[in-house]
């Protein structure tokens, strides 16, 4: 039930995205299409995250500590460009326009509204093993 949760997240946070940064757009012509393409994305951006994220840290432990941590925001925005070629690999309407600024602050906002939803929503493991 978690791992749906957080797909439901990460598919609101993208959603959140497309809505604020300009350069990030949704090209779904129905609502039901939309929600569709918004799913598979929200797939693939995890299991892009999910797959590079613990080899780009172990490699580049030393730019995280040099930089304390904000190599991070470029590397978050890779990934989400990297999620927007898959997408365009399926056809599905997602497309972010460059890296900066839409990438830099896409990332950047997906991280800040999939946080504060984590934080809002329960996701089975917050239990008090009581």
């Amino acid at each position: 039930m978690g791992i749906i949760i957080r797909l439901l997240i990460t598919a609101v946070s993208l959603w959140i995205t497309t809505l604020v940064i300009d350069g990030i757009s949704l090209t779904a012509d129905s609502t039901t299409g939309k929600i569709g393409t918004l799913l598979a994305v929200a797939v693939i951006f995890g299991v892009v995250n999910a797959v590079l994220r613990p080899i780009i840290k172990t490699i580049g432990c030393g730019l995280y500590i040099l930089t304390l941590g904000l190599i991070a925001i470029v590397v978050n925005a890779l990934l989400l460009l990297l999620t927007d070629w898959i997408a365009g690999q399926f056809d599905l309407g997602f497309q972010v326009d460059g890296f900066w600024p839409s990438a830099v602050l896409g990332a950047l906002l997906i991280g800040v509204v999939s946080w504060l939803l984590n934080a809002l929503v329960p996701d089975g493991r917050d239990r008090d093993e009581d």
